[in-house]
């Protein structure tokens, strides 16, 4: 194409996108009004009310995330039809809803990812913009279908894995790949495991499927919402701006530290610990420790009765505990029939005593209505009520774990390893979170009070509700006879009181993280190699659909308790029904780091398939030693020196050494630079810390350093020697 003729259609993209963007403003605008309008809206019922205020702002977020990148690309038919690409849909709803604009997720938007020379998928040319703000810059063109043309272009692609990293990770609706747009649009409907190396975007895509689901399976999918599971608060800050720029806010973000609402986890299991607590076995030990809060006394109760004194022994108490494990009920549900049947035995025992040589059981009336008496006697009776509450407590998950772990006597009752003691029972860690979920599901709740308070507020309602309609009532003698209306005919008391109940003004997210018994219509779990056997037992409650895409790299785990492999963790669950897929190919690390973390790889996983770069950098990974004494200086040159540069820098290192964070809080990051302190500290740091290192090495999308006191890691020796750098800040490492 010519100059001339390029200038020519440069201004016609830009006239075409900026019409895009006139007409989203109008629909906008649009959206806003009937946003608007279903807030003030009257003669409906809150609930009514509710739906439609949500459902007309989630239509207005959908348009307000379109402002960057509104189009970013164009596809050209063998037909000669044109479609443009972008991050929504606009149509013309004059004109049969012919589409302005495709949303990249609608099935004719696919060739703009998966069109290549060989299969050019029906399209002559791809094009892709490249903008500013509402602006298109300029555009680069692919001519598909024709002998010797090239493969994709990846001009946009490398633009976008060579720009400095943010604040946050970008959605990649402009840059998706072929093999990453299988995954996305997969029409699976049970288990993905997604498995990839560090750097092939298992994480984007993961969420961008979530999108694409979200606009296949909308209406079931947004009833529920979808739950977002990370190793990190640091790494759900890091992706949190993705599927909000996509327009899907009905998401939940969660560590597996939180799917507990409100518990506070303040301590860290040794990881011999974690692998006990993440183990299947564990539930033997929960079992046995409720068991073991149902007791039987040692020595016989007594219960004043005032005419007779009745002994509460281990024979009667050990009856009514039997009749209450017959029922099947959770601990606290079962109480209720535990302390039934054994105020019926007081009862019995009582009447023998008190008719013994003039009641005879033949008298079977008056046996009874004696009995009757004295049951109604023992429900106020305060002793009695405390012997059965200590013999069969009502608990929650907290009161049993904590006493369990706190009591070495607790502990050896419920066959437990002596390694889960701890003195302060309630200092709570993440391996505690599926147990204390598993012992919500074990221990039930007694909700008699619950449902007599609901009770009690359904009816004052009602009584309130009752009172304004007589107030609202008017004389039928002052009304025209041709009228006769009074306003019991419009709405009678119970659709008042309705009206009167309080809503939750809460939004859908909001509400499903506050929950422990909500149910998500999808689970994104990343980092899902950490995750235990525990831990997916608490993930399946939470999704009973059995939806879910899993993203996690074998080779990075570093859980004593985490998954060696996928099979055993999923198919208890899902049997054979899960897929898996593989991304071969690493866009965030260069290809001279990765010859350093690759070597690292073949030491502690030698089976493991490594991804390809797309790219190098031209900046060989650096090394240097120093003297204890130097070390603090060296750090603090590398993050004044990074200062001065575009982009993100983070120093890695062993536990205890200042200006340092630990590996295992950047799983799943990138930065620009890295440093690495220690590299031998952290490999010795115990049976994992190969991984975290091979973690550490890959953070990187540019620079690479390593600082070490002691002789580098055999695997590590390969990289450059570094000189020592000037303390002015002037040159900086290389």
């Amino acid at each position: 194409m010519s100059n001339q003729g390029y200038d020519e259609e440069l201004r016609e993209e830009r006239a075409y996108v900026a019409a895009l963007y006139e007409r989203l403003d109008r629909e906008r605008a649009a959206a806003q009004a009937r946003y608007h309008g279903a807030l003030g809206q009257t003669g409906v019922t809150p609930g009514e009310r509710e739906t439609d205020v949500r459902c007309r702002s989630r239509e207005a977020a959908r348009l307000d995330v379109a402002d960057n990148g509104l189009c970013f690309g164009r596809l050209d038919a063998l037909s000669g039809e044109r479609s443009y690409i972008g991050r929504v849909g606009l149509f013309d709803a004059e004109n049969d809803y012919e589409p302005f604009l495709l949303d990249w997720r609608a099935p004719a938007a696919r060739p703009f990812y998966v069109a290549t020379a060989a299969t050019p998928e029906n399209t002559r040319r791809r094009r892709q913009f490249h903008t500013m703000g509402r602006r298109v810059l300029d555009f680069t063109d692919e001519v598909l279908g024709r002998p010797g043309a090239a493969e994709r272009g990846d001009a946009a692609l490398l633009a976008a894995v060579n720009a400095p990293r943010g604040q946050g990770m970008r959605d990649i609706v402009a840059t998706i790949q072929a093999e990453q747009d299988e995954i996305i649009r997969l029409g699976h409907p049970g288990v993905l495991v997604v498995e990839g190396g560090p750097g092939t975007g298992k994480t984007a895509v993961a969420l961008h499927r979530v999108a694409y689901l979200l606009y296949t399976r909308r209406e079931r999918m947004s009833r529920s919402g979808v739950l977002v599971v990370g190793p990190s608060p640091l790494f759900l800050d890091h992706i949190g701006r993705v599927l909000p720029s996509l327009g899907e806010s009905d998401v939940v973000p969660l560590t597996t530290g939180d799917l507990v609402p409100g518990l506070r986890v303040t301590a860290e299991d040794r990881p011999e610990v974690a692998r006990l607590k993440g183990s299947l076995e564990i539930l033997d030990v929960l079992e046995a420790a409720v068991a073991d809060r149902q007791e039987v006394p040692g020595e016989p109760v007594p219960v004043d009765l005032g005419d007779v004194v009745v002994e509460l022994d281990a024979g009667l108490v050990a009856e009514a505990r039997r009749e209450a494990r017959r029922s099947g009920l959770p601990h606290n549900e079962a109480r209720a029939i535990f302390r039934e049947h054994a105020a019926a035995l007081v009862a019995e025992r009582a009447v023998t005593k008190i008719g013994e040589g003039w009641l005879d059981r033949e008298d079977r009336g008056l046996w009874a209505d004696l009995r009757t008496d004295v049951l109604d006697g023992l429900v106020e009776h305060e002793a009695l009520d405390a012997a059965l509450d200590a013999l069969w407590p009502y608990l929650t998950p907290e009161t049993l774990l904590a006493t369990l772990y706190a009591s070495p006597r607790r502990l050896e009752a419920a066959g437990a390893d002596p390694a889960l003691f701890r003195a302060d029972g309630r200092a709570w860690t993440v391996p505690d979170v599926p147990l204390l979920d598993e012992l919500a599901d074990l221990l039930g709740r007694d909700d008699t009070a619950e449902r007599a308070a609901a009770r009690g507020r359904a009816e004052a309602e009602a009584e309130y509700a009752s009172g304004v309609m007589e107030l609202m009532k008017l004389d039928r003698e002052e009304l025209d006879e041709d009228v006769q209306l009074v306003a019991e005919n419009l709405l009678d008391a119970g659709d008042l009181a309705e009206r009167f109940t309080e809503r939750d003004p809460r939004d859908l997210a909001e509400r499903a993280a506050a929950d422990r018994d909500w149910t998500y219509g999808h689970v994104v779990v990343d980092e899902a190699q950490e995750l235990s056997e525990m831990d997916w037992r608490v993930l399946m409650r939470r999704c009973p659909s059995r939806s879910f895409t899993i993203v996690g790299d074998l080779a990075q785990r570093r859980s004593a308790a985490g998954a060696s492999a996928w099979g055993p963790m999923l198919e208890p669950y899902v049997g054979d029904r899960w897929v898996h897929r593989e991304l071969t190919v690493n866009y965030r690390t260069p290809a001279e780091i990765m010859t350093v973390a690759n070597a690292l790889l073949a030491e502690f996983a030698p089976g493991a398939r490594t991804p390809e770069s797309v790219r190098a950098c031209g900046v060989r990974p650096w090394s240097r030693r120093v003297a204890d004494d130097e070390l603090p200086g060296a750090v603090e040159d590398f993050v004044r020196d990074e200062a001065g540069r575009e982009g993100t820098s983070v120093v890695i290192g062993p536990p205890g050494v200042p200006g340092t964070i630990p590996a295992s809080a950047t799983k799943g990051l990138e930065f620009d630079a890295v440093l690495v302190v220690e590299p031998e500290r952290i490999l010795a740091a115990g049976p994992r810390g190969a991984a975290e290192l091979y973690v550490a090495l890959t953070r990187a999308t540019q620079r690479l350093g390593v600082l070490h006191r002691d002789p580098l890691p055999a695997a590590l020796t390969g990289l450059a020697e570094a000189g020592v750098p000037a303390r002015s800040g002037h040159r900086r490492f290389q």
